[in-house]
């Protein structure tokens, strides 16, 4: 019972942050101020995520493809969790 609330906890954070990491990416498009506190707090919390991903895949011009990679990279976890905590699909 406890590894299966650890892992719905652990899920639950990885939907979150998948919808923390669109909601920066759609608000990219409309330049929002940067001083304005939603915005500063998608920022901590996908900064993490997209910087790294940022620093290491290729640059297509203006469009930044780390969003998409990260929320590829978040859903690919979520269906290995299951496996890798209880050894099923």
């Amino acid at each position: 019972m406890l590894l299966y609330d650890l892992y719905r906890l652990i899920e639950l954070a990885m939907t979150l942050l998948f919808w923390a990491i669109f909601l920066r990416a759609i608000l990219s498009w409309v330049q929002p101020d940067p001083y304005n506190p939603i915005v500063r707090f998608l920022s901590r919390v996908t900064d993490p995520i997209l910087l790294p991903l940022q620093r290491h895949l290729p640059s297509f011009g203006n469009i930044d493809i780390s969003p998409f990679v990260a929320m590829l990279l978040i859903e690919a976890a979520k269906m290995l969790l299951p496996r890798l905590l209880f050894g099923t699909l």
